[in-house]
C-alpha cells in the first residue's frame, strides 16, 4: 500500500520536473540544431536556485535619465524628453561617447556588491557584459577604445565582480551579452546586404562570446539583442553546441531563449519570452521572470519618484507567484556611475533576504504543486517541497494578504473538487477509501518562522481551516510581506 500511495505522486513530480532538473551524468554530444540542443537537460543548480540578481551597468549610467536605451532614444528616435535633457545640461556638440569619460566607478567595491547579493538570498547574479551601445565591461580585444579598461573606470569590472562573488559567496556568476549594437559599422553593413553576409558575427560577436566564456567562465549566458535577425544569421545553434559540448563550462552553463527572432519561448535552457514575463499559470518548460525594481528602467536613473519603485511586498509577491509556476526570478538593479547601489535598491534586497531566510525552505529547491494557487481563497500560492521517508507530500502555502478581519484562513491545498476511486485520489495521493483526506493522524502543519508555536487547525474533507498565531507574536518574529504554512502529509 505504501508503494501505491507514493506512486501517483511520483508520476506527477516526474512529469513536471524530470525534464528540467538533471544532475550531469554521462556526456552527450549535441548537434548544432535546435532538435538536438533542446534535448539537453537543465543543470539542476538552476532549477533549485530560484532567485537571481540582474545588473544593468554601463555608460548609460552616466546621464541616468529615462532608460538604458538613452543613446537610441536621443539620437535615433529623437524623443523630445531626451532632446530637452541634453539641451539643458550639455553643450550642443556633446556626444554619447563623451559620457564614457564620466563613467568613473570610483566607488565600485565588488566585494561589497557580492556580500549584498549574498545577504539578499539570491543564488546567482548576471552582469551586463555589453549592452546595445557596444561598450564592454571587460577589455575586449574586439572593442578597442570602447571598453571599461580603455576609457572610463580603467578597470575590468567583470573580472573584479566575478572574483568577489566566487570568493565571498556560493552564488553562481553569469553574464548578459547583447548580440546587436546600434551603431556598429559591421552590423549596419550586414543589414545593408540583407544579412546575406555575416561579417559582424565573424569579427565581433563570435570572438567576444568565446572570449567571455573562456576568460570568465560564466555559468549563465544571458543573450539579448537578437530581435533584428534570425538565429541562422547569428549562428546561434553552432555556438550553443560548442557551449554544451566543448566549452570549459559545458556541465553547468545555462542559456536563455534570445538567440534570433522566433526563438523566444521556443529554444533555450530556460525561457524569458518577454521582459517581466509572469504568466500566472504553470509552464511546462523552465522559465525566468526578469523584472526591474524600478518599474520602467533597467539602468539607474534619477528622473524617478518613490511610486516608480516596487515595494518589498511587491517583490515577495513576484517571487512567490513565479516560483509556484515553475519559474525563477531575476531581479534587476541599476548601479550608479560611481559604482554604488542606491539605498532604496539595497533596502529591497535586504528585505528580500530576511524574508527568504525564514521562508526560503518553501522556495529553494521546490517544485510546482498540483495546484499553483488556491481555488477558494485569493492570494494563496503553493509549492511542493521534498518529501522524506515519513511523508508523501510536503506542501507550502504562501499567504500574500494577511486575514486581518478573522485571523483565519480557509484553503483547499488538494483542490476543491476531488474524488477517491479505488483508494486513489485523482490528485495523485492515496489516503484510503471513505477517509478524511487531511486529518490529524496524517497531517502536520507549522508556520515558517513560528516553528515552536502550535498551529490550531481543522479539516473537513479537503478544506483546511488554519488559525494564525496572535498577530503581535508574528510581528515580533519579523514575519511580514507573505506568511508561509508548511503542510506535511504522511
Amino acid at each position: 500500500m505504501e508503494c501505491l500511495r507514493r506512486t501517483f505522486l511520483v508520476l506527477f513530480i516526474c512529469f513536471f520536473s524530470d525534464s528540467w532538473a538533471h544532475t550531469p551524468g554521462h556526456r552527450t554530444r549535441y548537434e548544432p540544431n535546435w532538435a538536438s540542443l533542446d534535448q539537453r537537460p537543465l543543470p539542476r543548480w538552476y532549477d533549485e536556485a530560484k532567485v537571481g540578481i540582474f545588473l544593468h551597468y554601463g555608460v548609460y549610467s552616466v546621464p541616468s535619465f529615462g532608460s538604458e536605451w538613452f543613446w537610441h532614444y536621443w539620437i535615433n528616435l529623437r524623443k523630445p524628453d531626451y532632446i530637452r535633457f541634453m539641451q539643458r545640461n550639455y553643450k550642443p556638440d556633446f556626444t554619447y561617447q563623451q559620457f564614457a569619460d564620466q563613467f568613473t566607478a570610483e566607488l565600485f567595491n565588488a566585494t561589497q556588491w557580492a556580500l549584498l547579493f549574498k545577504d539578499s538570498g539570491a543564488k546567482y547574479v548576471v552582469l551586463t557584459s555589453k549592452h546595445h551601445d557596444g561598450y564592454t565591461l571587460w577589455p575586449s580585444k574586439y572593442s578597442f577604445g570602447w571598453n571599461s579598461v580603455d576609457v572610463g573606470p580603467k578597470r575590468d569590472i567583470i573580472k573584479e565582480l566575478a572574483s568577489a562573488v566566487r570568493s565571498v559567496s556560493d552564488l553562481k556568476f553569469g553574464l548578459y551579452y547583447s548580440l546587436y549594437e546600434w551603431v556598429n559599422r559591421l552590423w549596419i553593413d550586414d543589414k545593408a546586404h540583407q544579412l546575406l553576409q555575416q561579417h559582424y558575427v565573424d569579427y565581433k560577436v563570435r570572438p567576444e562570446q568565446m572570449e567571455l566564456v573562456q576568460e570568465y567562465l560564466p555559468e549563465i549566458l544571458w543573450s539579448d539583442g537578437d530581435q533584428e535577425a534570425p538565429a541562422q544569421y547569428w549562428r546561434s545553434e553552432e555556438f550553443i553546441a560548442w557551449l554544451y559540448n566543448d566549452s570549459p563550462v559545458r556541465e553547468t552553463i545555462v542559456t536563455n531563449d534570445r538567440w534570433g527572432f522566433g526563438t523566444a519561448c521556443m529554444h533555450g535552457d530556460f525561457y524569458n519570452c518577454a521582459d517581466r514575463f509572469n504568466p500566472g499559470v504553470l509552464q511546462r518548460h523552465k522559465w525566468e521572470n526578469a523584472f526591474t525594481l524600478d518599474r520602467t528602467s533597467w539602468g539607474q536613473r534619477f528622473d524617478v519618484t518613490l511610486a516608480d519603485f516596487m515595494s518589498s511586498k511587491d517583490v515577495i509577491k513576484e517571487i512567490v507567484t513565479t516560483v509556484s509556476c515553475n519559474g525563477n526570478v531575476l531581479i534587476n538593479v541599476g548601479p550608479t556611475k560611481y559604482g554604488t547601489i542606491l539605498p532604496i535598491f539595497e533596502e529591497r534586497l535586504r528585505d528580500m533576504g530576511r524574508w527568504l531566510s525564514i521562508n526560503g525552505e518553501g522556495i529553494y529547491g521546490s517544485s510546482p504543486w498540483i495546484y499553483q494557487n488556491d481555488t477558494l481563497t485569493p492570494d494563496v500560492w503553493y509549492t511542493q517541497g521534498k518529501e522524506s521517508n515519513s511523508t508523501i507530500a510536503v506542501i507550502y502555502a504562501f499567504v500574500l494578504e494577511y486575514p486581518y478581519d478573522t485571523n483565519e484562513l480557509e484553503i483547499y491545498p488538494l483542490g476543491k473538487d476531488i474524488s477517491i476511486f479505488r483508494n486513489v485520489l485523482l490528485t495523485g495521493l492515496d489516503f484510503g477509501m471513505d477517509n478524511e483526506v487531511i486529518n490529524k493522524q496524517t497531517t502536520q502543519i507549522s508556520m515558517l518562522g513560528m516553528e515552536n508555536t502550535k498551529i490550531n487547525w481543522t479539516a473537513t474533507h479537503n478544506k483546511l481551516r488554519i488559525v494564525f498565531p496572535p498577530k503581535h507574536h508574528i510581528d515580533k518574529r519579523g514575519l511580514e510581506y507573505a506568511w508561509t504554512f508548511k503542510i506535511s502529509i504522511a
